[in-house]
């Protein structure tokens, strides 16, 4: 029994502008079921390897690897390629939508390279300070959190409402 109404309901309506949540987006169960998993998985991470559960960090350790670090780092990051792999091989066609990204291939490419920027000049990146910084309550991983969110927040403004140029 499908409970959402037909017509998305509107919040707020200031200076013609309706804001309303997205159905077909909001996924609020699924979005449960991967934090538990995400911060079990950092759980379970810490507790055996002593180590933080952060992706910049693993994939740093290759750059300049010792030998005692590489095998459990490329495990580890062959796991992030192969899980959704296998799921999309397990589960039916359709079962999982890829994302849409409006943007070009250029665009991405530069997001990408600022993105490795940001993790590199913030020690860490959303894994390594959004989930393990802020559960062992890192005062350093506050603060870094909160500046990629807000930085997040402010790009989407500027990219959807004040920028007039074309993202292609």
């Amino acid at each position: 029994m499908d409970l959402r109404p037909s017509e998305p309901p509107v919040f707020r309506q200031q200076q013609g502008i309706n804001m309303a949540i997205d159905w077909t987006h909001f996924t609020p169960w699924t979005s449960l079921s991967g934090g538990l998993m995400l911060g079990l998985a950092s759980a379970f991470f810490i507790l055996i390897n002593g180590r933080i559960l952060g992706i910049s960090g693993i994939l740093g350790g290759l750059l300049i690897p010792q030998r005692s670090d590489v095998g459990w780092r490329l495990s580890f990051l062959c796991g992030i390629v192969a899980a959704p792999l296998a799921l999309s091989a397990i589960v039916p066609s359709g079962f999982i939508q890829a994302p849409r990204i409006e943007a070009g291939f250029f665009v991405v490419a530069v997001a990408g390279l600022l993105v490795g920027f940001g993790t590199r000049y913030g020690s860490g990146c959303t894994s390594g300070h959004g989930v393990c910084g802020l559960s062992r309550m890192s005062l350093r991983s506050l603060v870094a959190t909160v500046t990629f969110m807000v930085t997040g927040f402010l790009t989407v403004f500027v990219v959807r409402h004040l920028c007039q140029c074309a993202i292609a």
